[in-house]
């Protein structure tokens, strides 16, 4: 995977340490005491955590749920996102087994040289290649006006996708979210998605993924499936040639459109529900209530007739990313007072602290870790009150980290004028040429497609980079000048294949991949983290397996990778992980110590 290959809720408990307790395999006997008992999965992500914080959360509140599922479940103390460390090939690579060489999923927003733009309607000639953007601008409402109507300009993407809850996507009531349709990509445009070259029609999110998904395989052998993410584009988890109905009930309100208070008021921040960490658990609140209402065997509304609970199930939360990109944020929403009201707790500082020189989460992100926590237990609960204690597995982990963890490392980075240079230099050098850099996804690393795949090319990119300096602002808000265009590692063409595991021939990866230095952060805004990036901070998440019937408790230290989970899910199951084409292509193993039946 790595290099060469690949409302508010809150929670508090007495501090104390947690003991841990070591890996041993069951007995034959016992082996076979638990066949056969498990039939629900519950898939969590919460995006964002670092197997730092867990340790640090279970350590301080002994009596958590986080606890009860680290120190009761395997836990494996060692594992590591798919790389590059974002959203997309993240969630991606828990659903198939896969990593982007398979996938060929590389980031939410990329570029593919084997495909038409979007668009396209003759495909005749040559394939120039063309964005792959699955993300909200491929909404049908993709530029609502600002709901505060105070002629800021503001457009966000609509709550519902479509507008099939609220016309013109004007949100008045955004508790109304948990109606939205289990099916939401009927929401979506196709005409933003890239064109195949071989039937001219645009690719669906699903059949751009590479390989088949975990919920194919469980749809196929006849149990139900669900599953609750930021994006409706996320129905990509569907998987090639499923026609987007391999989820039964995929929930997906979007997470970019404009946030609103659970009376209809926009929230103050007048932003996404990701620009005010109180808003976020509002959000995270509507999925995790979807979660509950499939636990009792309803669909994610809670409405009609009961259908029994999935086979998989699970959701992300997204309140610990914010917690930990927001400076400062209110934590809770207060209310409503007698006239249906709310107001804002105080704004925490979010991120990290440093506590006897190690860095903790601060008290923004504390408050998140007790939203988490809660929100689990309140999951516990309902799957013990359905009696499914026993033959439900939970699976916590993180799709991707975040990074840097020490705000003295943050550099933030306006990549627009880099990317200017870049091709304002290649032109000079080349005169005539097409614009080089055609497409970029810079968070906390750097991936650029070139419209020139040479060698020549990139390596001329490499050059620039690694010769110009950057202005970053710090964390303190001071300009800083920063080498190498804020990298520490920079892969041209082959380079870059390689360290995919890639022919260079192949469409997808990115033309020219740069490792940020720890704290670069490309933005023009004022976050203080990010992932998407091969630092310690992006990829080293936690990924724990609570399973009594059918894994023994313990800390497991090797390296495993998250794409592990989805042929752990199988077997849990009882079904053949080998089912999955990642893990016959890249010999993706179930994790250690779990026993499926």
């Amino acid at each position: 995977m790595k290099l060469g290959a690949k409302a508010a809720l809150a929670a508090a408990a007495a501090a104390a340490a947690a003991v841990p307790i070591a890996l041993t395999a069951p007995s034959a006997a016992a082996d076979h005491a638990r066949q056969d008992k498990i039939q629900h999965v519950l898939l969590i992500s919460v995006d964002g955590m670092h197997q730092s914080d867990l340790a640090w959360y279970v350590a301080n509140h002994p009596n958590s749920e986080l606890a009860k599922l680290a120190d009761g479940g395997q836990e494996y103390t060692n594992n590591h996102t798919s790389d590059p460390s974002d959203s997309d090939p993240g969630g991606t690579a828990l659903m198939t087994g896969g990593d982007p060489k398979v996938t060929g999923i590389y980031y939410d927003d990329e570029y593919s040289h084997g495909v038409f733009p979007p668009g396209t309607t003759n495909c005749s000639g040559p394939v120039p290649g063309g964005n792959v953007i699955y993300d909200s601008p491929d909404d049908k409402l993709p530029a609502v006006p600002d709901l505060l109507n105070n002629g800021s300009g503001n457009t966000f993407p609509s709550f519902d996708e479509g507008g099939s809850i609220y016309p013109g996507g004007i949100d008045t009531d955004p508790g109304k979210i948990m109606n939205l349709s289990p099916h939401p990509q009927s929401g979506l445009n196709p005409a933003t998605y890239p064109v195949d070259p071989t039937t001219c029609k645009p690719i669906q999110p699903w059949d751009f993924v590479g390989v088949n998904t975990i919920f194919q395989v469980i749809h196929s052998a006849g149990m139900r499936t669900a599953f609750a993410e930021k994006h409706a584009i996320y129905s990509s988890f569907n998987g090639p040639g499923s026609n987007g109905m391999s989820i039964d009930d995929f929930f997906g309100p979007e997470i970019d459109s404009q946030a609103v208070e659970p009376n209809g008021v926009p929230y103050p921040v007048d932003g996404a529900w990701t620009a005010d960490n109180a808003a976020t658990k509002q959000y995270d609140s509507y999925k995790v209530q979807a979660v509950i209402n499939w636990i009792d065997g309803h669909e994610h509304s809670g409405k009609g007739p009961k259908v029994g609970t999935p086979a998989i199930y699970g959701m992300n939360f997204q309140t610990v990313s914010t917690a930990e990109k927001l400076k400062s944020s209110p934590a809770v929403l207060i209310g409503p007072n007698a006239q249906g009201k709310y107001t804002e707790g105080p704004s925490l500082p979010g991120g990290y602290l440093a506590q006897n020189g190690v860095q903790v989460p601060g008290p923004l992100l504390q408050s998140a870790l007790d939203y988490v926590n809660a929100s689990l237990q309140r999951m516990a609960n309902a799957i013990q009150a359905a009696g499914e204690t026993d033959s439900t597995a939970i699976i916590l982990t993180a799709k991707h980290g975040q990074s840097p963890l020490n705000n003295g490392q943050l550099q933030r980075i306006d990549d627009g004028p880099i990317i200017s240079g870049v091709n304002a230099a290649w032109a000079a050098a080349h005169p005539g040429s097409p614009t080089l850099v055609v497409q970029e996804a810079d968070d906390d690393g750097l991936l650029w497609w070139l419209s020139n795949r040479s060698q020549q090319a990139a390596e001329f990119v490499k050059n620039y980079l690694w010769t110009h300096t950057a202005p970053a602002v710090n964390y303190a808000g001071q300009t800083i000048t920063v080498q190498h265009s804020g990298l520490r590692r920079i892969f041209a063409a082959h380079q870059s294949a390689q360290f995919f595991g890639v022919p260079n021939s192949d469409p997808h990866h990115p033309d020219v991949f740069g490792i940020a230095q720890v704290g670069t952060i490309y933005t023009t805004g004022s976050k203080i983290a990010e992932h998407g990036g091969d630092n310690a901070g992006d990829h080293d998440t936690p990924l724990v397996v609570y399973a009594p019937t059918n894994v023994r408790p313990g800390q497991f230290d090797q390296s495993v990778e998250t794409t592990q989970v989805a042929p752990t899910v199988l077997a849990l199951l009882g079904l053949d992980p080998n089912q999955l084409q990642a893990v016959r292509e890249e010999g993706t193993k179930v994790l250690p110590g779990i026993r499926g039946h």
